[in-house]
């Protein structure tokens, strides 16, 4: 392994031009695909926050004890699905409507009798605002005896898993075919730097130095040249979402763990791409 690692820095203290041209060429590359992760990760969060309104509304028979529907708000707060439960009374129903609802203040005003019923409002966790575990709760709550009517915009529910599957097939599909030119880029770097030592391969090989000898110097120059080239898209992804965050709008950044997995990501990719070249060089030879 220090063999290994010698013959690495060896090789960036050979042609330290080529490296730096390989890290910035890496680096690049990995800033488009670090850029297509931010538009991915505000997405994401764009769809999750409209998510937070996803909520669940079970309308409540008037004349219900106060008793038991304490005894059924903690029974619902105990489903897994449920992060939050609140009691909305039909006096807060009103007072939210009128709030709410300015066009209609003449019609509240003349009102001798509160139209609207008392309600839980019932909002999920964040891994179950979809379409099938809310109308699982919906059905559930429907079963209670003192419930009256549930509502949770089904229509609305659906078109939103709807986006968001659209949203998580075209990143994928958009992610993959970055990362596979990223991979032929960096292995187009790295296929500079095996053509240079073409000749002292060929002697390795008649010296009998097996593939793998040969190969575990120029994988670890990749996963280096990956790595590094992961941070220098870091810091141009950095200063790209600060001037759109500054001249045009709002956006999130990657949260630490991301950027971490985004550079060691770039290590990987720099990994698989010296390993096609050096293949391909060795398989040619």
């Amino acid at each position: 392994m220090n063999l290994v690692l010698r013959e690495t820095a060896l090789a960036f203290r050979r042609a330290p031009l080529l490296s730096a041209l390989s890290i910035t060429t890496i680096g690049f590359s990995l800033f488009v695909f670090g850029l297509f992760g931010l538009v991915a990760v505000n997405i994401e969060r764009a769809i999750g926050s409209v998510a937070e309104r996803v909520e669940v509304v079970a309308y409540l028979k008037r004349g219900t004890p106060i008793e038991t529907l304490a005894l059924a708000q903690a029974d619902i707060e105990a489903f897994p699905e449920v992060a939050r439960v609140e009691h909305v009374t039909e006096a807060q129903a009103l007072a939210r409507a009128r709030r709410d609802l300015t066009e209609f203040q003449d019609i509240f005003q003349d009102l001798e009798v509160n139209p609207l019923p008392a309600s839980f409002d019932v909002r999920l966790k964040p891994p179950f605002r979809d379409a099938a575990h809310v109308a699982e709760v919906a059905r559930r709550l429907q079963a209670f005896a003192f419930v009256d009517d549930v509502r949770y915009g089904q229509d609305w529910v659906e078109k939103l898993d709807r986006l968001r599957d659209i949203a998580g097939a075209v990143g994928s599909a958009v992610g993959a075919a970055f990362a596979l030119v990223a991979i032929i880029i960096i292995g187009t770097t790295i296929r500079m730097a095996v053509l240079q030592r073409s000749r002292e391969i060929a002697i390795m090989r008649l010296v009998g130095a097996t593939d793998t000898f040969i190969r575990l110097p120029f994988l670890v120059e990749g996963l280096v040249k990956g790595l590094l080239g992961g941070l220098v898209a870091l810091g141009l992804s950095a200063g790209a979402w600060a001037l759109v965050n500054q001249a045009l709008l709002r956006s999130s950044f990657f949260t630490p763990a991301q950027a971490a997995i985004g550079v060691v990501a770039g290590g990987l990719l720099g990994l698989a791409g010296s390993a096609l070249s050096v293949g391909r060089h060795l398989r040619s030879v």
